[in-house]
């Protein structure tokens, strides 16, 4: 299967730098953009099953496009930026303040949005806690609530308002959903872009195990029906694009489709000795009718 970007001038295959992240995201793609977004099939929409804070659907250019998240609050901000920004904006912008730049503030905080019963003023609350908490982490327990810490910014962090600004935008052309990934993998055909970014598989014997980002775990088992759904989809005339942790399970997954090697450093450990490199897969699935007109140029 041939590379779906060879020729570099492809308008798809372009990042716009100014419409960055407007929220910290464990696992988001920012520090690979250059490298991942010319490997992206080309297409009219981009579907994301698993949006997070957007950092390709954000840089990415086409037509069209539908995202979706298993985390309601994160879809909530998303909504609430496409449809009430300058409210969002301007509500969510009150807690970047000193006043609120305390370990006791932050943890009151939680505890409100964890009881807030309006999804609109829990996603108000996620930036203050997405940038005052510890790296961007969003943790919950196991009945769901946010249990991240406190960070302890040594002063009061800027408040996105280009990024929320510009994502705002984009999201006119956008359809945002929120639940399982199945649903949105389901409406790709022909003409469409999946890309995957699941939660990583974790590696038999690592220090490190998965951050809880819902209640409910992804593992090898749900990676492998990750697999097989997203193979439906490229059946179907879709072009879809998975990333993983580069290891033995992902590799004998994605044994039939064109893998790509990426090294991204990690942001998580709150000790830089503990940031280290990180191997990821990017696999390519592409529609044979595709496949046999990229083979024709």
């Amino acid at each position: 299967m041939l590379h779906t970007h060879a020729n570099q001038n492809d308008p798809t295959s372009h990042c716009n730098v100014g419409c960055r992240p407007f929220l910290k995201w464990t696992g988001g793609k920012q520090r690979l953009l250059s490298s991942l977004l010319p490997l992206l099939p080309k297409g009219s929409r981009l579907i994301e099953p698993f949006v997070g804070a957007g950092s390709v659907c954000l840089a990415a250019d086409y037509m069209s496009y539908l995202i979706n998240d298993a985390n309601p609050v994160l879809s909530a901000v998303w909504l609430a930026l496409q449809q009430k920004p300058n409210e969002f904006i301007s509500k969510a912008e009150l807690y970047f303040c000193e006043e609120y730049r305390s370990q006791s503030s932050c943890l009151d905080i939680r505890e409100r949005f964890n009881s807030e019963p309006c999804m609109f003023g829990r996603a108000v609350m996620l930036p203050y806690l997405n940038r005052f908490g510890f790296n961007g982490l969003f943790r919950v327990n196991r009945l769901g609530k946010l249990n991240t810490p406190y960070g302890y910014p040594r002063k009061v962090p800027n408040f996105p308002t280009k990024s929320f600004a510009l994502a705002s935008l984009k999201l006119q052309s956008c359809l945002v959903t929120s639940g399982d990934y199945k649903a949105a993998v389901a409406q790709a055909g022909p003409s469409d872009v999946v890309y995957c970014d699941p939660p990583y598989l974790v590696v038999s014997g690592a220090r490190k195990k998965e951050i809880p980002y819902t209640v409910s775990s992804f593992g090898s088992p749900e990676f492998y029906e990750l697999v097989r759904i997203c193979e439906d989809a490229v059946q179907r005339g879709a072009a879809v694009a998975i990333s993983n942790l580069d290891c033995e399970q992902s590799r004998r997954a994605l044994a039939n489709w064109k893998l790509y090697e990426l090294n991204v450093s990690s942001t998580v450990s709150g000790n830089a000795s503990g940031r280290r490199v990180r191997g990821e897969l990017f696999a390519v699935g592409l529609p044979r009718k595709f496949s046999v007109c990229m083979s024709l140029n």
